[in-house]
């Protein structure tokens, strides 16, 4: 069936009518196109229903979000500091080691509330990156400057290589913790007096930031499940975390264009490549 101008012009000004959000059901007669036309429009009436439930529920998500946000961090600050005090106070060393546990935990669940707020409005969609033009130099300086206090209790030192000279279309912030995430984990897992290497890399068509320890190191096996949520490498037990860092990296990574290449040897370290387009690829 041929179909003529102004049955054509009434399909697309259904489509038009769709994506602005304004579609409404008309009369139609019983030809042919009026049946393709009452068809097409209970698709997009459904489409129309669906789009808004999901837009529902990641409001609903959000709202969800916030309010844990909220009423979580008031008993938790009361926790942390009556903890603190407890400690100040203790008659005992018992007593001391009790209270500095609870602090301890405290803390532990501070960072756990904080990471699937960040999670969940991650995966959810909810946030929106601010991407502008960014130097991999300014990235560097401020994730290096979050690590410093973590790596000098450790007596690591942070080295950064020559940098300043590559840029690249990303969300400064967000990057800024994805780095910081990935720094804070080489320092985790390397013995004291070691280094920590930062630079900037090139390639044709993508660019970034190279982190280079000389930790612990990593299986081959083990190196696809890294990135998981909740993950924690068989030699990582004894560790403080909880295996969330490199699962927000990644996905800061890749919702601003990149990815992250690992290459890692047991005993030996670990080197992180996060890789983004170059600005004249994009």
């Amino acid at each position: 069936m041929k179909i003529r101008r102004n049955e054509y012009e009434i399909l697309n000004q259904m489509l038009d009518d769709a994506i602005a959000g304004t579609f409404e059901e008309n009369c139609f007669d019983e030809s042919e196109l009026s049946k393709l036309q009452t068809k097409f429009m209970r698709y997009l009436s459904t489409a129309s229903m669906s789009e808004k439930k999901i837009q529902e529920e990641k409001d609903n998500l959000k709202e969800l979000i916030t309010n844990i946000s909220h009423q979580t961090k008031t008993p938790l600050t009361n926790i942390l500091m009556y903890s603190e005090l407890l400690t100040e106070v203790a008659a005992t060393e018992q007593e001391k080691e009790y209270a500095g546990e609870v602090f301890a935990q405290g803390k532990k669940l501070e960072s756990l509330i904080e990471a699937l707020v960040k999670m969940s409005r991650l995966e959810t969609g909810i946030f929106q990156y601010q991407k502008k033009e960014t130097a991999y130099r300014e990235i560097i300086h401020k994730a290096v400057e979050q690590a410093l206090p973590k790596a000098s209790e450790k007596n690591i030192s942070i080295l950064v290589r020559d940098v300043g000279r590559y840029r690249s279309y990303v969300d400064e912030k967000w990057v800024i913790e994805a780095v910081y995430n990935i720094l804070d984990n080489g320092i985790k897992y390397s013995g004291e007096g070691t280094t920590v290497y930062i630079e900037e890399f090139s390639y044709e068509f993508f660019s970034g930031i190279r982190i280079t320890d000389q930790g612990i190191g990593i299986s081959e096996e083990e190196i696809p499940l890294l990135f998981g949520r909740f993950y924690r490498g068989r030699s990582a037990h004894d560790k403080e975390g909880i295996g969330v860092g490199l699962f927000l990296a990644r996905e800061i990574v890749e919702n601003n264009g990149g990815y992250i290449k690992v290459t890692s040897q047991v005993g030996t370290g670990s080197r992180f490549d996060v890789c983004f387009p170059n600005i004249s690829t994009l």
